[in-house]
């Protein structure tokens, strides 16, 4: 289904309600009382049960590193079982909820999304990376366990000082970190090696113009033209960096909403469908069918089953 074929059926909307029911919050823990700052690094100890119920935080990327202990994390409506030594990793927008199941020790990086971005911008992987919530066990040496807790204790220490170079040292260390993920993860490599550092930067724009405007239903040169770059040049730089057009990118990000509230919400098919832009259920329908392989009915009575 092209993206022209999405505009017969869903018109502008001036009045764009805001459907989504999961909550967002700003941070999991306390931020430090400086402005300018962009990773922050807290230990948390509970004894018993803890849990969270599904939020997202737009504005920042986290890194939880449990210890010890053990849990359930839901992501998206589905859940995924986790035991220390792991790392869980959750990009900006996420849903997420955390049911830690026994008495837990972990450590939250926490990661402010602009500098995320120039993080990723770095390395290719690192944007594999952060492309899904995904746990990464670390049990499987004692090694692999022990070198991640000194690397968080270093970022702490280093977050937490006025010494010359602090700001460098963190970079270093934050970066040497996503990169020992990156290492212990192995990910498919479903985009091109030879992602230049700008096809990197102009999809990271695109995504965040995605953010802003899917449910306006923009024909992609307006996308272009915000960015100041032609369609060959935004196509050329999605299938580089992600291998996927940038029409699937937009559908991507509207099946996610989509998803996020048939799991959370109590809205009716019709209420999201208009809601999303849609001008009508049926099409709505058609679309969530093709792209997911069941009508929104039948995924929102799975997923809460």
């Amino acid at each position: 289904m092209t993206h022209s074929a999405m505009a017969k059926d869903r018109p502008k909307s001036s009045s764009k309600a805001k459907v989504t029911s999961v909550p967002k919050v700003r941070l999991y823990v306390e931020p430090p009382e400086e402005k300018n700052w962009f990773v922050h690094v807290g230990h948390v100890t509970d004894r018993g049960r803890w849990r969270t119920e599904p939020h997202a935080h737009p504005a920042y990327g986290q890194l939880i590193f449990v210890r010890s202990g053990r849990g359930v994390m839901n992501l998206e409506g589905s859940n995924l079982p986790f035991e220390g030594p792991c790392a869980l990793l959750l990009p900006t927008e996420c849903v997420h909820g955390l049911d830690y199941e026994v008495d837990a020790d972990r450590w939250v990086v926490t990661i402010e999304v602009a500098y995320l971005t120039q993080i990723n911008a770095k390395l290719h992987e690192f944007i594999t990376l952060w492309g899904l919530p995904r746990m990464i066990p670390l049990s499987y040496s004692t090694e692999a366990g022990v070198e991640f807790f000194n690397l968080i204790k270093s970022l702490k220490q280093e977050v937490e000082s006025d010494a010359v170079g602090h700001v460098v040292a963190t970079e270093a260390l934050l970066t040497t970190l996503l990169l020992m993920l990156v290492r212990e993860t192995r990910l498919d490599q479903t985009a091109s090696e030879s992602a230049t550092r700008n096809d990197i930067r102009l999809v990271e724009r695109f995504r965040k113009l995605i953010d802003e405007h899917y449910r306006e239903n923009l024909p992609l040169q307006e996308y272009a033209s915000m960015m100041a770059v032609s369609l060959v040049q935004l196509r050329a730089a999605c299938a580089s960096a992600t291998d996927q057009s940038p029409t699937k990118m937009i559908h991507a990000r509207i099946i996610t909403e989509a998803k996020r509230n048939l799991i959370f919400g109590d809205m009716s098919v019709e209420q999201i469908a208009f809601g999303l832009g849609f001008a009508d259920a049926a099409y709505f329908t058609r679309f969530f069918r093709k792209e997911v392989g069941q009508a929104p009915s039948q995924f929102r009575a799975a997923a809460r089953q």
